[in-house]
């Protein structure tokens, strides 16, 4: 039990580090008049963080239903 709460600390920091990292949208920066851009296709290494996001998202969600499970 302690190795799955121990894994769920450590993926939900790479899991918030991935999701900082990434550079979409402008949040209220629009409404106060901030650069309009067009958002295209994901490539490179904005892909690649994307791809990570997803998967340790699905990583730590798997973690909290064998947690939940293991109780």
């Amino acid at each position: 039990m302690k190795i799955i709460q121990i894994a769920q600390i450590i993926i939900a920091l790479i899991l918030t580090t991935l999701v900082l990292f990434q550079q979409r949208g402008g949040g209220l920066s629009q409404v106060f008049g901030g650069s309009e851009q067009f958002y295209g296709t994901r490539r490179g290494l904005e892909k690649t963080i994307f791809i990570l996001t997803i998967i340790f998202g699905a990583i730590f969600i798997g973690l909290g239903v064998a947690a939940l499970l293991w109780h």
